[in-house]
């Protein structure tokens, strides 16, 4: 549309051009951001979840919450904050289930115990 051109009604207000998510524009005043609703609505995000994992030889998984692995993609062990009163000491599996889902599993090896998070 040429400025000028048509009539008043069908000018639409304008937005901010500096608006950055979370700070309201013409139209949008009171609105809370997208990233306000999804950290309000869903916690933490990625965060991990108790899983029921079987293991096979050397503590690799068979099965995580009754579904066959098929694959196992990646292994890998992370250490850190040893020195506090909270440490981490898991053993991290990557693997591609019978659906065909990632998912990326471990063991918390201090607590014993299996979560799963999104790979």
């Amino acid at each position: 549309m040429v400025e000028g051109s048509g009539s008043a009604s069908d000018r639409r207000p304008a937005r901010s051009v500096g608006a950055t998510l979370g700070s309201p524009s013409r139209g949008h005043r009171g609105s809370r951001s997208e990233a306000s609703l999804v950290s309000t609505r869903s916690g933490r995000l990625n965060a991990p979840r108790p899983a029921l994992v079987e293991t096979g030889p050397g503590g690799t998984p068979r099965l995580v919450n009754r579904e066959l692995v098929t694959l196992v993609r990646e292994e890998w062990i992370v250490v850190d904050r040893w020195w506090t009163e909270e440490p981490i000491d898991r053993r991290y599996f990557e693997v591609v289930l019978e659906s065909g889902r990632n998912v990326c599993v471990y063991r918390d090896r201090e607590a014993r115990c299996w979560f799963t998070q999104a790979a």
